[in-house]
């Protein structure tokens, strides 16, 4: 059974930072990209991030590019999601996703496995 574990969501004032941890367990991790995605209320779920299975190659969404940076520690079977400049804007509960294959994917319907969610709060 795959389990996706999210942490380290929390309420920051515009400006701040924070560093969101997804630990995955029940099949290779190294074998697959990963995303990061995220759903604000009475909206739908939103592209944040993506990376490959190696590390190297990595994608974002426009409204994110330059503030926050995806990494993975295959050794650790964690994906990051390293979050600078935050902007009310992005308040959202913040979802981590395991890919379908090893390339880097931007489509909710190319992820097999969900986590359960942080809730990213930014205050003005």
């Amino acid at each position: 059974q795959v389990q996706l574990v999210e942490s380290g969501g929390g309420l920051v004032q515009a400006g701040g930072s924070l560093r969101l941890s997804c630990t995955t367990s029940g099949r290779t991790f190294s074998n697959y990209a990963m995303g990061w995605f995220r759903q604000a209320p009475r909206k739908g779920r939103e592209f944040v991030a993506t990376i490959n299975w190696s590390g190297a190659n990595t994608y974002y969404a426009d409204s994110v590019k330059g503030r926050f940076t995806i990494s993975r520690d295959n050794g650790k079977n964690t994906v990051y999601l390293q979050m600078n400049s935050l902007k009310p804007e992005d308040t959202s509960v913040y979802y981590c996703a395991a890919g379908r294959n090893r390339d880097l994917e931007s489509r909710t319907m190319m992820y097999d496995y969900w986590g359960q969610g942080t809730q990213v709060t930014v205050s003005s």
